[in-house]
Parts: structure tokens; C-alpha cells; sequence
């Protein structure tokens, strides 16, 4: 005899439903969800009455009547069953599918219908038909990875439960039967007899009349697969918090629920992708067209159904769109895209794509096309974007990669970040794993540490020629400047402002590398990634964005060093919030103008997850690291980089409280722009995977994609610079000396110093024991 143990069926009044991990921005727009089951549950009340209507109709008429089982249709069932051997008709209740749902197997076996039936008895007893029916619509599947009948119209329409029709109302109550073969995509014919089963249903119990039933069954089948569509495109961000969220919480995080809210702000992501997209591809256009990514031969104008199926192996990425090059004339190239949409490329949309040569690893340009013709061919399938005024125009995958970090330098936010064009065509974080050299953008580091050791912006340090050995393989060294000229004395404010190389190289000789490297970790830079050699002058060291990002954020709030990080909150699926950050913030109301500083600890990592406090949440402070009079004048000397350096384009912004610097690796491998006001730092970068020439300078390469991005990110928003601290001085100088002046010499111009760093009137030639101390601030070095 067969023992029937039935679960404990009150596990449904607190029933754990398997939901996604769902990723958020902080403003509470959707980015994403991870997780095997496409599920948003809903309660009863949520659930329009035709859809309840239509799934009593069909599955369980007298739902709130019977005890859990129809004994009538059950009766009914088991008769034909032994009648014709064959089950033609369902005699399972809503409460007995809920049963089956929960708690069984989906083997088909008279032992369990008989604990199916027992259990529906059961459960029918323990709960109220309402709360058996918000189950029942929120644990069946409906195909697709959809589970719960919210989901499933989001899968199929695109739509919420409020938003759907009769018709659509119908095709999804009548999925739960046999969702494999007879959902809309795959079996559009048995999808709409079954749908028509359901309005049938609805007609015959009275909740439709004729006309409208006769209206519906001829409405067209409108269902498609909608994959999820994001708030927001912030993919290398969610792909950071899934990672941070599975290693705090473990693996099961899939399932629970969970509702992870970043410190991502949708509008400034969203201008970060569309500044990051639209220049990239700028770049790529400048360096031409390297022809078509596929060829399908002579083009039958009669069978375009086949090309669409063959359009359909290249992807979409981003806003491109494969397209198929059927016919070309004097003025325009017609194409079909995948939508089976025929196009027309206007020949202005198309007139950038000079041929790309590439000879003994060396770019080269081709001659102007003059027509179509010199640039496409009938089979060719090639990459078309529609532009704002609904044109087409010939595009191309950009080779060359980008990022873009923004950071609240005040907390640490992460509030945007893009690691490249596109996360499926490349899922690798550049923002976060690309370590490559940051050149000029360096500079201020190693200008601060200057200044620390009582230099000042008005010393003057000659911009001449210098031969050493210092690569370690015992090579001469001839570093240059980026004009191949020497400039001779130089102020160190015009040095930074113009990103002179040789300035910079001499000036970390005559602080000494061991205490340059030092200093730089103070701003989060790790000693091992730092290079012993004066070439680290010129940024030799390989360093993240997310890293350059960090350590100007020193310099935009005043002197402190803060951690990024990413995750804000986190909820449970009861909405209650189970994980709060606590970052250590900048301490605006107490800064500590004596300039006092805490020395941190080597290799501190950034977190993701910074720790909460369970207790109170005692706010925490970030820990000065240099002093607010070294990052107000070096803030002052980077102004300069936008106001009439190599950042120039910036004026454009039109604001005052900007400052920031460029940077362009030798052979100009990499192009970086690091800037920032006190409320946002932002850096680009722009680089191939596989290192080898730009061709352009960051101001062309990188800079234009930093300014899209401030422009709206600061729109609205008022100036925002660091207020001048105690110890603050302004003096007259002789712009060619650095050295006190009066109003009487025509090169007098004004500069800022730390009040106990004015120069002195007469000329100052230090010694050599005076390179290993703190060194004097006039003369010529």
C-alpha cells in the first residue's frame, strides 16, 4: 500500500517565489535582470477582471464554488478517459494546477493526481480563493522564460497587464495548456484556435457578447518575442554589481528577488553612452572606411525573404544595422536591413568612407570617393545608422575602443560608466580592467608633489634638451617634446598648461623618484604599478580609468581621498532594505585648512559594496591626503589647461569652474582627458585593445567625448569650484622670471602661492644637497 506524504502546504501563506536579480539606477529606472525565470510577481488586485474572467472561463468555472476540486468536471473527465482511453478533457481545478505548481512533479502518474487532488483539498481549506488565484497567476509558466502572467505579456506584447487588449488577454490565458505548442511565435496557427477556444469560453459564460467575440477572433496575431527592454543601457555597470552582489551574498542571489539599486544616475548614463557612441564613431569615420563586413553576391530582387534570413547572422549593435546593398545609382545606394525595410543611403551620408589602408602596421587614407559606386557594390553587406533627420548613412564597427567614468568626488558615487562601444560585442570593462598609460594626464600629480616640496607654479624650470640612461637596458634617453622644439625657461603653471615633457622630467629629478612615488599613492595609485624611472614624468605608469578617475577626485574635493563604489542599496523581495552603503564622505562643513594629512595604506582597493553599519549609521569621513592649499592651486593651474591650453575646446562649456588635463601616450597609443568642477569628475579614454597608433592627439581623439558629456551633465546645474583656503597669497611676478615684480614691468603678471612659498626678489641657484630637502622657489632650475 502506497503512503501518501503530503507537504505542509502552509509554506503558501509566506510562499518564495523564484524572482530575478534585478539591477537598478539610483533614481529607480531598470537596467537589467539576471536569473533563469522571467518573473514580476503581482497581486490580485493588480490583475485586470478580464483577464480573471477570461482564466475562469477556461480553466475552472466554478472556481469559487467548488472545495478545491471540480468534482463534476473531474467525473466528466474520468468518464471520457475510460470511454476512449485518451484524456480529451482536463479535469484539473486552478487549485489543483497551483498543487501541481508547488509542490509536485511534472511525471504524469495516477499517484500523483491523487496527491495533486488531496492537496488541492487541502489547500483550499488553508487559503482564500483569492490568494490561490494571485498563486496561481504568478507561478505558472507561460513559455519564453516567462513565469506569472505579468511577465508573459511583457515576453509577448511588451506591454503591462493594464495595457493589453482582449485579444491579447485571450492568447496569453490560454498559454498555461501546452506553452511549448501553443505559443504565438512558434505555433501561430494552433496559438489563435487556442486563442479563439478562450473568447469562445468568455462568450459562452456570458462575459463577452456576440460582437465583441466576432470582432476579436479576427484581430491579427500581434505577439512577438520582446526580449527585456532596459530604463536604462548600463550594462558594464550591471555586470560590476552582479559580481559584487554574488561574491558578498553567494550564488543563489539568482532567484531571491533581490533588488539591487547603483548609485548609477540614468540621465548622466545616458549621456555618457550617447557621448561615448557618438564620438568613437567620429574617430572611426576620420580614419576610413575598411569596406564591407560581408558579401552575398548577385542580388535576386525577387527572393529578398532569403537575405533577410542571411542579415539575420550579423548582429545589431548599438544603433548599426546590418544592411544589404541591392542597388546603387549616381546619388543614393538602396539597402535592405533585417526588418525586410528597404533604405536609401543618400551619397552625402556616405562620402566620408575613403578607403583605409593599413602597410607595415601604418594607416593611410585613400582618394576621395566621387560617387557610390567608389564605395559600395551590389551583395555587399555593410553597417547603416539612421540619423536625427531620419536619413540613412553608411557607418562601420568602430576598431578602436572607449570608456567613461564619472564620479561624485564628494562620496565616490560611480553616477555613470560606459567600458567600451558595446558590452556584447566586447563585455570587457575598460573603465575598470584597461590598464594603460595615462601620459600628460600624470602630470598634475607629480606638479603637486612639487609643490609639497615648496615649489611653486611661478618657478621656472628650463624646457631644454636631455640625454640619460634611464630604461634600464642601457639606451640613451632622448625624450622630446610632442613639437620636437625646446622652449627654454618655463614657468611650471605655462609647463602644465601646455604639457611640456621636458619640464616635467626635470622637475621629478629634482624631487627624486622614491619620493615622487610615495606621494602619488596618496592618491590611491598603487606603488607596484608605478615605474622608478623619469620616464613616470611623462605617465609611464599603466594605470585604469576608474583609477585616474579616483585620484583626480582628490583634487576636486579639496584634498581628500574617497573609495568609488557602486551600490547604494539593496532590497529583499518583501521591498525591505537589506544591505545600505556607508561610504566615507568629504567632510565640506569641517575641512582642515592647517593641512594635516592621514598617510593611507598601499593597494586600497576600491569596493564595490562599501561596508554598512548595523547599528547606527555613524557617518564615516574620507582621510586628507594633501593639503587643500596643493589642490587649490593645482585645480588653478588645470583651469588653465581649458582656459587657454590644450583643452581649449572646453570654453565652449562656457564655465568658469572647470579644470582638467589632456593626456596622449608616445605614438599617441592612448588618448586620455581627465576633468572635473567640485560636485563631478569625469575621464575618457580612447584606445585600441591591441595597442598601436590613434593618429591625433586627446584634444581631437578624446576630449570632444568628455565635453558632450559635461555639457548636459552640468546643464542647469550652478558654478561649483573649491572656495580659496587659508595660507592663499596672490603676488606680482615677471611672467619670464617667476620672481617678485612691480606694476611698473610690462611682464608683470599675478599668481597664487601658498603664502610661505612667495619668491623673494633676487635669483636663487640651488645646490645639489638641496635636491634631497625642500627646495627653494626662485630661479631658474
Amino acid at each position: 500500500m502506497l503512503e501518501l506524504k503530503l507537504p505542509n502546504i502552509a509554506v503558501l501563506n509566506d510562499v518564495h517565489l523564484k524572482v530575478p536579480l534585478r539591477i537598478f539606477t539610483q533614481d529607480g529606472k531598470l537596467i537589467t535582470e539576471f536569473g533563469e525565470m522571467h518573473r514580476i510577481p503581482v497581486t490580485l488586485d493588480q490583475i485586470p477582471k478580464q483577464i480573471i474572467d477570461a482564466t475562469l472561463a477556461t480553466e475552472d468555472q466554478r472556481f469559487y464554488s467548488h472545495p478545491g476540486v471540480d468534482i463534476i468536471g473531474l467525473t466528466r473527465a474520468t468518464i471520457v478517459l475510460a470511454l476512449t482511453g485518451k484524456k480529451l478533457q482536463g479535469g484539473s481545478t486552478i487549485t489543483m494546477q497551483v498543487a501541481r505548481n508547488f509542490f509536485l512533479s511534472r511525471q504524469k502518474t495516477y499517484y500523483r493526481k491523487i496527491k495533486e487532488i488531496l492537496l488541492a483539498l487541502e489547500i483550499d481549506r488553508e487559503l482564500s480563493k483569492d490568494k490561490i488565484l494571485e498563486l496561481y497567476f504568478n507561478k505558472i509558466f507561460y513559455g519564453y522564460r516567462a513565469y506569472g502572467i505579468a511577465a508573459a505579456a511583457e515576453v509577448y506584447y511588451g506591454k503591462q497587464l493594464d495595457q493589453l487588449n482582449l485579444p491579447e488577454i485571450a492568447m496569453l490565458v490560454g498559454l498555461p495548456k501546452a506553452p511549448s505548442v501553443l505559443n504565438p511565435i512558434d505555433h501561430p496557427k494552433a496559438a489563435i484556435i487556442r486563442r479563439n477556444h478562450v473568447l469562445e469560453r468568455l462568450r459562452d459564460v456570458g462575459y463577452i457578447d456576440q460582437a465583441t467575440y466576432n470582432l476579436s477572433i479576427e484581430a491579427p496575431l500581434t505577439a512577438k518575442y520582446h526580449e527585456l527592454t532596459p530604463s536604462v543601457k548600463a550594462p558594464y555597470a550591471a555586470e560590476m554589481a552582479r559580481q559584487a552582489v554574488v561574491a558578498q551574498l553567494g550564488e543563489s542571489v539568482y532567484d531571491q528577488g533581490l533588488d539591487v539599486y547603483t548609485t548609477i544616475q540614468s540621465k548622466n548614463q545616458t549621456i555618457a553612452n550617447f557621448s561615448l557612441e557618438k564620438n568613437l564613431l567620429a574617430y572611426d569615420q576620420r580614419h576610413g572606411y575598411r569596406g564591407p563586413v560581408g558579401n552575398l553576391g548577385q542580388i535576386d530582387l525577387n527572393d529578398l525573404k532569403t537575405y533577410v534570413t542571411q542579415l539575420n547572422q550579423f548582429p545589431t549593435i548599438n544603433d548599426l544595422n546590418p544592411a544589404l546593398i541591392i542597388n546603387i545609382d549616381d546619388a543614393t545606394a538602396s539597402a535592405l536591413l533585417k526588418s525586410g525595410t528597404i533604405i536609401s543611403i543618400p551619397w552625402e551620408n556616405m562620402r566620408w568612407a575613403r578607403q583605409q589602408i593599413m602597410h607595415n602596421d601604418q594607416e593611410y587614407l585613400g582618394a576621395k570617393p566621387s560617387k557610390p559606386a567608389d564605395v559600395l557594390k551590389s551583395g555587399d553587406v555593410v553597417y547603416v545608422q539612421q540619423k536625427l533627420g531620419q536619413t540613412w548613412a553608411l557607418s562601420q564597427i568602430p576598431q578602436a575602443e572607449s570608456a567613461l567614468i564619472a564620479l561624485n568626488p564628494n562620496n565616490g558615487a560611480i553616477l555613470a560608466l560606459c567600458g567600451g562601444f558595446n558590452f556584447y560585442h566586447s563585455n570587457f570593462n575598460r573603465a575598470i580592467q584597461a590598464l594603460r598609460q595615462p601620459g600628460s594626464a600624470f602630470k598634475p600629480f607629480i606638479y603637486s608633489a612639487a609643490l609639497e616640496k615648496g615649489f611653486t607654479l611661478a618657478t621656472v624650470i628650463n624646457d631644454a634638451p636631455v640625454v640619460m640612461s634611464d630604461t634600464g637596458a642601457n639606451m640613451l634617453w632622448r625624450p622630446e617634446n610632442d613639437t620636437q622644439k625646446f622652449y627654454g625657461p618655463t614657468r611650471l603653471r605655462v609647463a602644465l598648461r601646455k604639457s611640456r615633457n621636458l619640464v616635467s622630467i626635470r622637475l621629478l629629478q629634482l624631487i627624486g623618484i622614491p619620493y615622487a612615488i610615495d606621494y602619488v599613492t596618496r592618491f590611491g595609485f598603487p606603488l607596484e604599478q608605478m615605474p622608478t624611472t623619469l620616464s613616470l614624468a611623462l605617465g609611464t605608469a599603466t594605470l585604469t580609468p576608474l583609477q585616474m578617475a579616483t585620484a583626480y577626485a582628490v583634487f576636486a574635493n579639496g584634498g581628500y581621498k574617497i573609495n568609488p563604489y557602486l551600490i547604494d542599496h539593496i532590497t529583499n523581495n518583501q521591498g525591505q532594505v537589506i544591505y545600505q552603503a556607508n561610504p566615507a564622505i568629504v567632510p565640506k562643513d569641517i575641512i582642515n585648512n592647517n593641512g594635516d594629512y592621514f598617510e593611507l595604506k598601499h593597494n586600497q582597493a576600491p569596493m564595490m559594496m562599501p561596508a554598512q553599519n548595523d547599528t547606527a549609521r555613524i557617518q564615516t569621513y574620507a582621510q586628507r591626503v594633501i593639503t587643500p592649499q596643493n589642490a587649490y592651486l593645482m585645480t588653478s593651474a588645470m583651469k588653465d589647461v581649458i582656459a587657454r591650453g590644450t583643452a581649449r575646446a572646453s570654453l565652449i562649456l562656457h564655465r568658469s569652474d572647470l579644470a582638467g588635463k589632456t593626456g596622449t601616450t608616445n605614438q599617441k597609443m592612448d588618448g586620455w582627458f581627465c576633468g572635473f568642477n567640485s560636485n563631478l569628475v569625469a575621464v575618457t579614454w580612447i584606445g585600441f585593445d591591441q595597442p598601436r597608433s590613434l593618429y591625433e592627439y586627446a584634444a581631437k581623439s578624446v576630449l570632444p567625448t568628455w565635453i558632450d558629456f559635461m555639457k548636459y551633465a552640468l546643464k542647469g546645474s550652478s558654478l561649483a569650484s573649491m572656495p580659496e583656503p587659508d595660507g592663499i597669497v596672490s603676488a606680482r611676478i615677471n611672467k619670464k622670471t617667476g620672481l617678485l615684480t612691480n606694476a611698473t614691468d610690462s611682464d608683470a603678471i599675478f599668481e597664487l602661492f601658498r603664502k610661505q612659498h612667495v619668491p623673494k626678489q633676487s635669483n636663487h641657484t640651488p645646490t645639489l644637497e638641496e635636491n634631497s630637502e625642500e627646495m627653494g622657489n626662485n630661479g631658474l632650475y
